[in-house]
């Protein structure tokens, strides 16, 4: 396991016909943006591919797809985008293919190798890394990867608002604009539009924001009751993690989430100088320093007793 150049990444790519693209749990814009770039790179290499991820993809990224063969196919390879621990496929989907990844191509400083990784910690998105790689592999860019890529770095950034958004990021997302990326349908899909079962959803889960540390930190908690209620489910709520962090005041936000297994996905926000992902390093996780995660199989109460527990240790 080492970590390659972009043009190894390519040449080692060209070297195989068939491949199976993997995303991460809870799929999120980047990951599928990288992942379909990808699939849609490959096709025109006349490679075949099929992109997979262990939970349902929300409609809304249907566009990223459409026009393209995702059968299955008989793979030779296996490829992971976004993913930077291979627990994140999911179980199942880490037992079948986990000790398999060929490649993996990915922009977390967190990242814990099991691949052959093409690892730019720097980069805002995995999307930008993909950017990369299909000009390596000498694939010209139309409307359709230019799509997919906008996706990616458009969603990881935040429509450009994060901090992790640089002088290049803009650069390369003005590239595919300039390629017919249809960015202000992209802009009002991920930003814009929401079900009205995530608004109900989203009004429950603002009802048990609590706040701590002389309102610093602020914790807010979505169970699969208020799923079950509002009607909404995992796929419709990207962006509900980021709630905590725009109250005045607040350096850190949590959202505590409650899966369907009874064990909890935990998501930190945080504010300069406050590193989310060491914070989340300290319970087995990772992630970027203005957003990360990890994993809890324990009681809430317990949840949230540890969480606060490393945060106060932190905003000390």
């Amino acid at each position: 396991m080492t970590n390659i150049s972009v043009d190894r990444c390519a040449e080692l790519l060209k070297e195989y016909d068939n491949y199976l693209i993997l995303t991460h749990r809870n799929p999120d814009g980047d990951t599928l943006g990288s992942a379909f770039a990808l699939h849609r790179a490959l096709s025109k290499l006349n490679k075949s591919s099929m992109v997979r991820c262990i939970d349902d993809i929300p409609a809304k990224y249907s566009y990223l797809w459409e026009n393209t063969d995702n059968g299955d196919i008989k793979f030779e390879k296996i490829i992971a985008v976004d993913i930077a621990d291979r627990k994140l496929l999911g179980d199942s989907f880490n037992r079948l293919y986990g000790e398999d990844v060929f490649i993996c191509i990915d922009h977390h400083m967190s990242h814990r190798e099991y691949a052959e990784n093409l690892l730019f910690g720097d980069r805002a998105a995995t999307a930008e890394v993909i950017y990369e790689l299909v000009n390596a592999l000498g694939v010209e860019i139309d409307s359709g990867i230019a799509d997919c890529i906008y996706t990616g770095i458009a969603t990881d950034t935040g429509c450009f608002t994060f901090s992790n958004t640089e002088p290049s990021t803009h650069r390369i997302a003005a590239e595919m604009m300039e390629k017919g990326a249809d960015f202000a349908l992209i802009n009002r899909l991920m930003f814009e539009t929401h079900t009205m079962s995530y608004i109900k959803l989203e009004q429950m889960a603002l009802s048990t924001i609590e706040t701590y540390f002389n309102g610093r930190c602020a914790l807010m908690t979505v169970t699969q009751k208020m799923f079950e209620e509002s009607g909404s489910n995992e796929g419709e709520c990207d962006g509900i993690a980021s709630l905590p962090r725009k109250i005045e005041g607040v350096m850190i936000g949590v959202t505590v989430r409650e899966r369907v297994d009874g064990t909890y996905k935990v998501s930190l926000r945080t504010v300069a100088p406050y590193d989310a992902a060491k914070i989340c390093a300290a319970l087995g996780g990772g992630g970027h320093s203005r957003a990360a995660g990890c994993d809890f199989d324990c009681s809430l109460d317990e949840v949230k007793s540890i969480l606060l527990k490393n945060i106060e240790a932190e905003l000390v």
